[in-house]
C-alpha cells in the first residue's frame, strides 16, 4: 500500500470520505467483517475511579454514544476515589442508575472487585484460607446487590484460583481424564520456559488449615525404600496366616507371607533386606517412579473400597511425592518410638516386684529387734558394680534392704519416665506426621471443597437477588491469566460444572456439610475425626439454602445463574506460551494456535456456559486491552462461533489502551463499531489544516471535541419560533 495515497492521515481510524457506501472507496465486498455487530450490541467497560469519577461520568458515557456499559469496581473492601467499590455508590447513585438506563434505554453489568482472583482466599504470602475465601465471596455478594438494584444483568469475577505448572494441566476426577498441555498425538503445546517439562513445581496445601505446606519440584531426587515383592506365584499364607495365592509383584513380609494393606503404618509393605550389609535397600527416585506409585496406590484403593476412589480419597504424584518425604519422617519417629519404649515392659513389673519386697522388709523389719537388724542388712551392690575390681580393697559397705529397694524403686521410676516421655513423644510426632501426611492436598482438592461452595453459595444469592427469572443475576466467572487455574477454557468449564453441582446440592439437600446447625453436633471421637476427614460427609447440619424442587429444576436454576464471561484478550495470552512445530512455517503454526483458541471457544459455546463477553485485543503477550482488530487475537471468528450457538448477551469492550496512545477510552469503542462493521460512518479531512464538515464530527462517530449546534430545557426557544428555513430547533 502506497501510504502517500492517504489523505486522512490525521484521522487514521475513518475509512470513508463524503460517502455512506464503503465500497466506493477502498473497502472491497470480500474486505467485509464477518460478523456484524452494531452499535447497540456492543458495550463498554467503566472502571470507576479510573474511567469515570461518579454517576455523571457514567452518563457521559452514554451520550457518546453507548448502549451497553460494564460499571467496574477496581477497590477491595474499602473503597476509595481512585478505587471504587459497589459500596461507594448509595441509593442516590443507584436511583439515577435505574433512571438513566430507563431514559436512555440502555443496560448496565457488573464487575465485581478487581482485587477478587478466585475463590480459593489468597492471601499476598501465597497461603489460603477459608476466611479469605468468604470474604472474596462477600466482596462478590454486595456486587451481585449493586447489580440486582440497578437491574438484571451479569456479575463479573475473576478466577485464577492458584498457580500451576502448564506442562502438567490435568483434570482427573470423576468426571474428567483429560491432559491439557498436550493434544492427541502427545505433543506439548505450552509452557512456560524451556525446561519446565523436567523442573516443574507444584505446591501442596494442608486441607486442615489451606496453608501451603511445601513445593514439589519435578526434577528433584527423593530416597526412598526399595520394597519387598515376590519374585514369583505362589501358594502360601497372608499376614494373618491365612491361606492366600501369592502372584509375582505381590508385597510380602520377611516370612515370605502377602501383606494385606501395604500401606498401613505399621503393617504395610517392607523395604528389602540385605543379611550381608546389614542394611535395608533405599534409593533415590524421580518424580515419574511416583506417578507410578500414584497408580498403584489408586488401583489398590479400587480394589480395597470396590469402587473408584472419590475426588479426595485419590492421591496424585506431587501429592506422592512428598508423603515419600513424610513416611521417612513418620517411619524415624515410629522407630525411636519403638527403641525408647523397649524396655518400659520390664520397669514396670519391677516395680511392682520392689513395691511387694518393700512391703515384706517392712513386716520383717518391724518383727525384729534393734539388736538383730545387723542380720538382715545387704552388701552395696551398685557400688562394688560400679568400682568393679577396686571394690575389693575397700571396706564393704552395707545398707538397710529397705532403703536399698527405695532407691532401686527411684531408679525404675526415673528409667519408666524416660521411656514414657520419649517413646510416647516419638510416637506422638509419627501420629501428627501421619496426620499431615493424609492432610496434603492438591490445591485443585482445596478449591473443589471450599471454592465450589463460595461460587455456589454467590449463585444462590443470585438467585435470591433476581426479581424475574427470565431476566435474571448471573454469576459469570472470567478466564482469568493462563499461568492460574482457571485461565484454561477446559478448567473455566470444571469450576461452572462444579460450582453448579454444589448449588443443586444446596437447592436439594435437606442437610449438608457446614451448614447451620441449631445445636452442637455430638458424636463419638471415632466418629468426629472421620467427618472431618476431607470429602467426608459427616458433621451434616441443617441446609440454610434448601429448597423443596426436584433436581431437575434445580439444575435449570444452577445453570441460569452460574456462567462464564470470556475474555478474548486473556485467552490470546496463551499465544507467547505455544510451542510451535518445527516441522511447520509461521504461518501454519499462528493457523495451529488460532484453531486451538477457536476449538476451546466452540467447546465453552455449544455447552451454553457463556454469559458474558469480554472483547479486548492483544499481541498474545500481555493483557493490554487493545481494541479487537488492533492486535492478532482472532475476535471475529470467536464471535461468529458465540452466534452460531445462540450467545444474545452483552459484548463489552475494555478499551484500557487507548486511554492512554489515543484520545480517550471511548474511541477504544469506537474502533469496535468500526471493525465489526457498523453502519454509521465518520468522515476524515483533507489534510491536518483543511477544515472539517459534517458539524465537525470529531475522528468520526459519536465522539465530539466541541459544542453541539443545538440546545435544550430551559435555553431553548419556544416551538413557534423557527428558522428562516422553518425547520425547528431541536
Amino acid at each position: 500500500m502506497d501510504f502517500g495515497d492517504l489523505n486522512y492521515g490525521h484521522h487514521p481510524m475513518v475509512d470513508y470520505f463524503n460517502a455512506m457506501e464503503p465500497e466506493s472507496y477502498g473497502m472491497q465486498p470480500a474486505n467485509k467483517p464477518d460478523v456484524n455487530l452494531g452499535v447497540q450490541d456492543i458495550g463498554m467497560s467503566v472502571p470507576m475511579g479510573i474511567s469515570a469519577s461518579n454517576v455523571a461520568g457514567i452518563y457521559s458515557k452514554i451520550r457518546m454514544g453507548a448502549g451497553k456499559l460494564e460499571i467496574q469496581f477496581p477497590g477491595y473492601k474499602i473503597g476509595n476515589r481512585n478505587q471504587q467499590t459497589p459500596g461507594v455508590l448509595g441509593e442516590d447513585q443507584r436511583q439515577a442508575l435505574r433512571e438513566m438506563q430507563l431514559a436512555n434505554e440502555v443496560r448496565f453489568t457488573t464487575h465485581a472487585s478487581f482485587g477478587i482472583m478466585g475463590m480459593m482466599g489468597r492471601d499476598e504470602r501465597g497461603n489460603f484460607s477459608v476466611p479469605g475465601a468468604y470474604q472474596d465471596m462477600l466482596e462478590l455478594k454486595r456486587a451481585i446487590d449493586f447489580q440486582a438494584d440497578i437491574g438484571a444483568g451479569s456479575v463479573v469475577v475473576h478466577s485464577g484460583e492458584f498457580e500451576r505448572p502448564m506442562t502438567d494441566m490435568h483434570l482427573d476426577d470423576e468426571t474428567h481424564n483429560m491432559n491439557l498441555a498436550r493434544d492427541a498425538s502427545g505433543r506439548l503445546l505450552v509452557r512456560q520456559a524451556h525446561t519446565q517439562e523436567f523442573d516443574a513445581k507444584f505446591d501442596l496445601l494442608d486441607s486442615r488449615t489451606s496453608q501451603k505446606m511445601e513445593t514439589v519440584e519435578k526434577d528433584r531426587l527423593v530416597s526412598y525404600p526399595d520394597w519387598l515383592k515376590s519374585e514369583k506365584d505362589y501358594q502360601g499364607f497372608d499376614v494373618e496366616n491365612k491361606p492366600a495365592l501369592i502372584k509375582k509383584g505381590d508385597y510380602i513380609d520377611y516370612q515370605n507371607k502377602k501383606i494385606l494393606n501395604p500401606y498401613h503404618e505399621t503393617k504395610g509393605r517392607v523395604p528389602k533386606y540385605d543379611k550381608e550389609t546389614g542394611r535395608f535397600s533405599v534409593k533415590l527416585k524421580h518424580f515419574d517412579y511416583f506417578k507410578k506409585e500414584a497408580e498403584e496406590y489408586n488401583d489398590w484403593l479400587r480394589n480395597d473400597k470396590g469402587r473408584e476412589p472419590n475426588f479426595y480419597e485419590k492421591v496424585y504424584p506431587e501429592e506422592m511425592f512428598l508423603r515419600a518425604t513424610l513416611e521417612t519422617q513418620e517411619g524415624h519417629a515410629r522407630g525411636w518410638a519403638l527403641q525408647y519404649g523397649l524396655d518400659s515392659q520390664t520397669w514396670i513389673d519391677s516395680l511392682n516386684a520392689i513395691d511387694k519386697a518393700i512391703e515384706f522388709y517392712k513386716k520383717l523389719d518391724e518383727s525384729i529387734p534393734e539388736e538383730e537388724k545387723w542380720k538382715i542388712m545387704r552388701e552395696d551392690a551398685v557400688v562394688s558394680l560400679r568400682l568393679g575390681e577396686a571394690a575389693r580393697l575397700i571396706p564393704t559397705k552395707t545398707k538397710h534392704p529397705l532403703k536399698m529397694l527405695r532407691e532401686a524403686r527411684r531408679e525404675a521410676e526415673r528409667s519408666l519416665e524416660f521411656a514414657r516421655q520419649a517413646s510416647g513423644a516419638q510416637e506422638q510426632q509419627a501420629v501428627d506426621t501421619h496426620e499431615t501426611k493424609i492432610n496434603l492436598i492438591t490445591p485443585i482438592k482445596r478449591l473443589e471443597q471450599h471454592g465450589m461452595r463460595m461460587y455456589a453459595e454467590a449463585g444462590m444469592h443470585a438467585m435470591q437477588r433476581t426479581k424475574d427469572p427470565n431476566n435474571p443475576i448471573v454469576v459469570t466467572v472470567e478466564n482469568l491469566f493462563p499461568e492460574r487455574f482457571g485461565g484454561h477454557l477446559e478448567e473455566l468449564k470444571w469450576i461452572i460444572k462444579k460450582s453448579r453441582k454444589r448449588m443443586v446440592e444446596m437447592l436439594t439437600e435437606p442437610k449438608m456439610q457446614l451448614g447451620v446447625s441449631r445445636m452442637p453436633t455430638e458424636m463419638s471421637e471415632e466418629k468426629l475425626n472421620k467427618a472431618m476427614t476431607p470429602g467426608a460427609k459427616g458433621m451434616l447440619q441443617e441446609n440454610p439454602f434448601y429448597k423443596n424442587i426436584s433436581k431437575e429444576e434445580a439444575e435449570k436454576i444452577a445453570e441460569r445463574h452460574i456462567k462464564v464471561t470470556l475474555d478474548t484478550g486473556h485467552l490470546n495470552m496463551w499465544r507467547k506460551f505455544w510451542q510451535d512445530d518445527p516441522k511447520l512455517n509461521r504461518e501454519q503454526n499462528d493457523a495451529t494456535f488460532k484453531g486451538w483458541y477457536l476449538k476451546q471457544v466452540e467447546s465453552l459455546a455449544k455447552e451454553n456456559m457463556v454469559g458474558n463477553v469480554h472483547l479486548a485485543d492483544n499481541f498474545g503477550y500481555q493483557d493490554d486491552h487493545l481494541s479487537p482488530g488492533q492486535g492478532n487475537a482472532p475476535i471475529k471468528e470467536t464471535v461468529a462461533i458465540l452466534k452460531k450457538y445462540g450467545y444474545d448477551r452483552a459484548f463489552t469492550v475494555e478499551p484500557g489502551a487507548d486511554a492512554t496512545t489515543d484520545l480517550s477510552d471511548f474511541h477504544g469503542l469506537m474502533k469496535t463499531w468500526r471493525f465489526f462493521g457498523s453502519p454509521i460512518y465518520g468522515m476524515g479531512g483533507e489534510g491536518p489544516q483543511v477544515p472539517q464538515r459534517w458539524t465537525d464530527v470529531q475522528y468520526s462517530y459519536f465522539g465530539q471535541n466541541k459544542p453541539p449546534y443545538f440546545v435544550f430545557g430551559p435555553y431553548a426557544p419556544s416551538n413557534d419560533w423557527t428558522l428562516w428555513s422553518a425547520v425547528p430547533m431541536e
